[in-house]
């Protein structure tokens, strides 16, 4: 199967985790590929970038290397949206999931979409915890845990400046001492 590879480090201050990779990511080879998804405008509006990054699988590693911002998805096979999951995806990615936050050690794991968190939630071994926008009351592995809106052009009920402030307030944490 072809996807996207997780763009990963040890101890990232941040690890970025999207539903799932949609076929224009994969066949361009970046994250936030397809061109109406708010990602990077959002990024570069939140005012933790000082130089605007451009969409590109450079801009990716530039997070990663100069940032300590890591990528991958819940569910790695490629989709043209999420009604083509299934539970199996979900099972498999939340498994996947937990052996890379075990290994991996974020400060903050950020989540894009309620969905994304509910999913890998329902899968995982505490799956009655509640999910809201924001950084929420839980952690996991003494991480930090964000929910921000899901960036995607399929998720236009929030606006680019309501997005860009859920990063402003997610990229704000870092510079907090840690309390997990």
């Amino acid at each position: 199967m072809k996807t996207l590879p997780d763009l990963l480090a040890t101890h990232l201050s941040v690890l970025s985790i999207g539903l799932n990779p949609s076929l224009l990511s994969v066949e361009a080879g970046f994250y936030f590929a397809n061109p109406r998804n708010r990602f990077w405008k959002a990024l570069n509006n939140c005012g933790y970038i000082p130089k605007p990054l451009e969409p590109s699988l450079d801009s990716c590693y530039q997070l990663l290397n100069q940032y300590n911002i890591g990528f991958t998805d819940l569910v790695k096979r490629p989709t043209a949206g999420c009604k083509d999951l299934n539970a199996t995806d979900y099972r498999e990615g939340s498994s996947r999931l937990d052996n890379l936050l075990n290994q991996l050690s974020p400060r903050i794991i950020w989540f894009h979409g309620k969905l994304t968190c509910k999913k890998y939630i329902q899968y995982s071994p505490d799956n009655k915890r509640i999910v809201n926008w924001g950084r929420q009351p839980w952690a996991l592995n003494n991480a930090a845990v964000y929910v921000t809106p899901n960036p995607s052009p399929a998720n236009a009920a929030y606006s680019l400046n309501v997005i860009s402030d859920s990063y402003h307030q997610l990229f704000q944490s870092l510079q907090e001492p840690t309390t997990c």
